[in-house]
């Protein structure tokens, strides 16, 4: 049985936490991950909020997403590897999603690589669909360089 996760809004003591998780998380990737202080500004900018996820009173995820008049943006999500494929991403999306909504957001978008097919799938089964490709978008270190695709949720 897997224990239920609570969240807090992500906050400034989550830097260190949230820096070291995201270049974890995307390290696999060959993309580098975002510094405490590119974490920082983008708490500080308005229209940003973020959540932390806790398993069993320790952080195991966050996201951290944009909302501007009737749009909002998925900044990025990021899973501890301990708590992948155990529901973590599906609820800072559920988080992110009724945030957007509760601002009057109407979609909800964002950027994925092309060769994630883990969070492709995650994207696509809370009903994201795809609305556009960014070709070479995402540089990798020692890769190929991977498109983006643009997804959006409909949030009305």
């Amino acid at each position: 049985m897997t224990t239920p996760f609570l969240h807090r809004p992500l906050g400034i003591l989550d830097l260190d936490f949230a820096s070291s998780l995201h270049a974890n998380a995307f390290a696999p990737l060959g993309e580098r991950g975002w510094t405490r202080q590119e974490i920082r500004e983008l708490l500080a900018t308005p229209g940003v909020a973020g959540f932390a996820l806790l398993s069993d009173e320790k952080e195991v995820g966050f996201a951290l997403c944009r909302i501007a008049a009737d749009e909002a943006e998925l900044l990025t999500v990021a899973v501890h590897d301990d708590h992948r494929r155990q529901g973590a991403g599906r609820a800072l999306l559920k988080l992110t999603i009724a945030l957007a909504r509760q601002q009057g957001a109407r979609h909800l978008f964002l950027e994925v690589g092309s060769d994630n097919p883990a969070a492709l799938g995650l994207y696509l089964g809370m009903g994201f669909q795809p609305v556009g490709r960014r070709p070479g978008y995402y540089q990798r270190s020692g890769r190929p360089a991977a498109d983006a695709v643009v997804m959006r949720l409909r949030l009305d």
